[in-house]
């Protein structure tokens, strides 16, 4: 049994591991009562370490907290290989399709080197470095300012390439889903890109970990209603997912493997 102050601080860490966590979550891995988890995340808030909700707490960071791209990386880093496995069985010789760059669709990379007859644009010069090397594979490149955050081609001439190609389907990452406020990430400018992304595309496919549910950054780039796929990993809230399918998203749930 943990002290009432070692146990918040645990608390603490398991949310912002997870982005969130329900009450029920907590008391059964901290093995206290109802009410004192509901007591804990009280005065966790109180203290300005996290934020309740309804059911339980999300973690507590400023909307514009962007970690690097190498920190991102490594997070449910088995999640994410899971969702491209899956994620590339909606491609098809001969499609156009838009890979934004995000660590959750950086091992979609991977899955694509096997196909043929496709054309891949990219805003990250990370994908496009690793696709080099891939004739079977036509990889377009927009031009645009590199954001050194995300490794990505960002800005109104990014925009403007994009505003003169189409895509069968957009392979879209996203720093937040909520509800409410849509698809969110931290940065106005590549917002707009992914906003264009969008627009752009017949079918957007939403990839993102369980952890970016409920979650709200600064800058707004897309609608639950224009999402058309979303895949994600169990962990992921089920009455999220529930109301996703309500609103027309076909939400594919996949189970991620532990690492080698």
């Amino acid at each position: 049994m943990l002290y009432g102050e070692e146990r918040q601080q645990k608390i603490v860490s398991y949310v912002e591991e997870n982005g969130r966590a329900s009450v029920l979550e907590l008391c059964q891995k901290f093995e206290v009562s109802e009410s004192t988890i509901r007591r804990d995340l009280k005065e966790l808030e109180e203290m300005k370490m996290l934020r309740r909700q309804h059911g339980g707490a999300i973690a507590k960071e400023s909307v514009t907290f962007e970690p690097t791209f190498s920190e991102k990386s490594i997070r449910f880093l088995s999640e994410k290989k899971a969702i491209a496995k899956y994620a590339v069985q909606f491609i098809q010789e001969g499609d156009s399709i838009l890979i934004d760059s995000g660590t959750t669709t950086k091992p979609l990379v991977d899955e694509i080197k096997k196909l043929s007859q496709l054309t891949v644009v990219t805003n990250s010069v990370v994908f496009a470095k690793e696709l080099e090397n891939y004739p079977n594979l036509e990889v377009i490149v927009p031009g645009g300012k590199l954001r050194t955050e995300t490794l990505a081609l960002v800005g109104p001439l990014t925009e403007l390439c994009l505003s003169n190609l189409h895509f069968d389907k957009a392979f879209i990452a996203t720093n937040g889903l909520d509800l409410n406020e849509g698809l969110t990430t931290p940065n106005l400018t590549e917002a707009a890109t992914k906003r264009k992304m969008i627009e752009q595309s017949k079918q957007v496919i939403v990839m993102t970990d369980h952890s970016k549910f409920q979650r709200i950054s600064f800058a707004k780039f897309g609608m639950i209603d224009q999402i058309d796929h979303c895949i994600t990993t169990e962990g992921a809230p089920t009455d999220i997912l529930v109301e996703l399918q309500k609103r027309g998203v076909e939400v594919h749930t996949v189970t991620a493997q532990e690492d080698d």
